[in-house]
């Protein structure tokens, strides 16, 4: 009929929630039941329907139990991802930015950000970072642990195309309106080079192109500044078109290398122990290796995991790994990327990133021409 229109029915910002959550349940209810103020409630439920927050209020009172921070996020959690099944993740990091071996410069950039977050200050803060540095420097653990120290919800995006005519289109028109009423929170793109595309893509009658300017569009609206913060984790940046990359989308272009020094590299080695569980004496990685430069965080983790195969159970029932068993391992391992990969990743990193600061002393002074000459040589 040419008299159909559509209407959007809006999600309830923060002062309807509140209205919805007073008019829900009484003061002594939340009094009695709920270790969060009424008012907190509703600042935290953001991006939920209201059929969502009687849900989780009703919850309360099925379980018989109280609801704490830890309970409400878990609910949320649930109703966002069976709202979005199989589009959207729900991020939530055990760890904080302390976790992370190195990196200091990027790592003093994210904590600024951070505060500048929490105290509402959002003018300065960037619509979203570019992740780059070769496989195996963290590039993903280092966000993951950013969720934990920035306050407020992240999301991971997964696949959401189909097969289906305009499906796709459909999907992510869903996501992003779900981000639109969810601010703040964070988005994660992992492996973004292939994930996102570009505007050239052939062979599936314009459906990637159409999502591509989508995406792109609602990257670049300033009002979203410090509402939504975009992540977007590489390996090859050289490969992500100009237009996600540029100032008013991804404007902060973070790179991560391999540990340069003994004490960097002994740093990550300590973290690691603790990360995978592995009891040992060693107290430096100079005792299992004599040549640990090229190892990536990754491939530390991936040679304790070979060193546990090995291990013994001790007097507490954990494994305990002997010194030479961690050096047997160290000697035997071979990284799964050649070296030239590896250099072409670190150099698109170098190319890439934005800021002196967080770069290491070998690659600060080097010149551009001569990286750029090197990169289109690999």
């Amino acid at each position: 009929s040419p008299q159909t229109v559509e209407v959007e029915v809006p999600r309830p910002d923060e002062a309807e929630r509140l209205r919805f959550l007073r008019a829900t349940r009484d003061a002594a209810w939340y009094a009695a039941t709920s270790d969060i103020p009424v008012e907190r409630l509703a600042q935290l439920m953001s991006g939920l329907t209201r059929i969502q927050l009687r849900q989780i209020i009703s919850s309360v009172d099925e379980r018989g139990g109280r609801l704490d921070a830890k309970a409400l996020r878990e609910q949320k959690k649930a109703v966002i991802e069976a709202e979005c099944y199989g589009l959207l993740e729900y991020v939530e990091s055990r760890f904080g930015l302390d976790m992370v071996s190195g990196h200091e410069g990027v790592k003093a950039r994210l904590r600024r950000a951070a505060d500048a977050i929490l105290a509402g200050r959002l003018q300065g803060v960037p619509m979203g970072y570019l992740i780059a540095g070769p496989v195996g420097s963290a590039k993903t653990f280092l966000v993951n642990c950013f969720t934990g120290d920035i306050g407020f919800p992240c999301v991971k995006f997964l696949n959401f195309r189909s097969q289906w005519q305009g499906a796709t289109e459909g999907n992510l028109e869903k996501i992003l309106k779900v981000l639109h009423a969810m601010w703040p929170v964070g988005v994660i793109i992992d492996e973004a080079d292939a994930f996102l595309g570009d505007r050239n893509q052939q062979g599936d009658s314009g459906t990637s192109n159409r999502v591509f300017a989508a995406l792109a569009s609602f990257m670049g609206n300033t009002e979203y500044r410090g509402k939504i913060v975009w992540f977007l984790i590489t390996s090859r940046p050289d490969l992500l078109p100009v237009d996600l990359k540029r100032q008013g989308r991804a404007e902060e272009h973070l790179a991560l290398f391999y540990p340069q020094t003994l004490e960097e590299h002994d740093a990550l080695f300590r973290i690691m122990l603790s990360k995978s569980g592995v009891t040992t004496d060693a107290t430096s990685i100079a005792q299992v290796t004599d040549d640990p430069s090229g190892l990536s965080g990754a491939d530390i983790e991936a040679i304790l995991a070979r060193a546990l195969l090995s291990a013994q159970a001790g007097p507490d029932g954990r494994p305990l790994t002997p010194v030479p068993v961690l050096k047997a391992a160290f000697d035997d391992f071979i990284p799964a990327t050649s070296a030239l990969e590896r250099e072409l990743q670190i150099l698109a990193a170098v190319q890439e990133c934005t800021s002196r600061e967080v770069l290491p002393e070998p690659y600060r002074s080097m010149d551009r021409n001569v990286v750029f000459a090197r990169l289109n040589e690999l």
